[in-house]
């Protein structure tokens, strides 16, 4: 029986030199994402169309005694309008639209990096070209010869979609030492962590039995610095008393996350 072929990803490498891989979303993730996405858009022109039906009786009339520049530049405003919206919320949402929020994807740079306001710009313009002749048809295609599952915006703007797993923190819970309750406590003042340090803490929790002693506690301390900025000297000290102190601190942390 002939082995599957592994699924894509994108590897990531942190400043921690962990390594990080990262799902790629398939063209069915994708497509139920700008269905939401859409829906949204088609209910909000909906309601548009209903507060304007108030002030004007005849829409389509008054649309038609327009000259053809105005009728242009209605046009330009309604693809403009969707354009704001989905690189808006890629730029302030880091990465997500609500669609891909629902779905559990994101838009990352093709490192991994998030994606910027030039990248997601760059893949929304697209969209016209993507959904030519008709039903996003080039860009399906597009989707189904790359590697990647990406269409031609993301073929030009150097971006990915990943996905978000939900991540079994059980397997990596090792029966850590006692530690002490000043060890534990501090996470819960804490702000929650972002998605991309929960991977990272993960990823090192994973690792940290196969390192040697001294980079696994210099490492599980530059974790302890970046996921517990609120710690006092005294916690602080505490908590990186051991490197079995360091982990279960870190571990409570990416828990909370969840």
């Amino acid at each position: 029986m002939t082995p599957s072929a592994p699924a894509p990803h994108v590897d990531v490498a942190t400043p921690e030199r962990v390594a990080l891989s990262l799902p790629v979303a398939g063209i069915g993730y994708r497509c139920l994402a700008w269905l939401v996405d859409a829906s949204l858009l088609f209910f909000f022109w909906v309601a548009l169309y209903f507060v304007v039906t108030l002030l004007v009786s005849d829409v389509l009339g008054a649309f038609q005694a327009l000259s053809g520049l105005v009728q242009t530049l209605l046009a330009v405003g309604l693809f403009a309008t969707q354009w704001l919206y989905w690189t808006l919320a890629e730029v302030f949402f880091h990465g997500q639209t609500p669609g891909k929020r629902a779905l559990r994807i994101r838009v990352v740079r093709e490192d991994g990096s998030p994606v910027g306001f030039f990248e997601s710009a760059v893949r929304n313009l697209c969209r016209a070209v993507d959904f030519l002749p008709v039903l996003y048809a080039t860009g399906c295609i597009t989707m189904l010869l790359d590697g990647r599952h990406r269409r031609l915006g993301d073929l030009l703007a150097g971006t990915v979609l990943v996905r978000e797993e939900a991540i079994d923190l059980d397997k990596y819970t090792q029966a850590p030492a006692p530690v002490s309750d000043a060890a534990r406590e501090p996470a819960a003042v804490q702000r929650p962590l972002s998605a991309e340090d929960v991977e990272l803490v993960l990823a090192f929790l994973s690792r940290a039995p196969g390192l040697e002693k001294d980079v696994r506690q210099r490492l599980g301390a530059r974790l302890v610095d970046r996921v517990g900025a609120g710690l006092t000297d005294e916690e602080r000290a505490k908590v990186l008393e051991s490197p079995e102190a360091a982990e279960a601190f870190l571990r409570t942390r990416a828990r909370a996350a969840h």
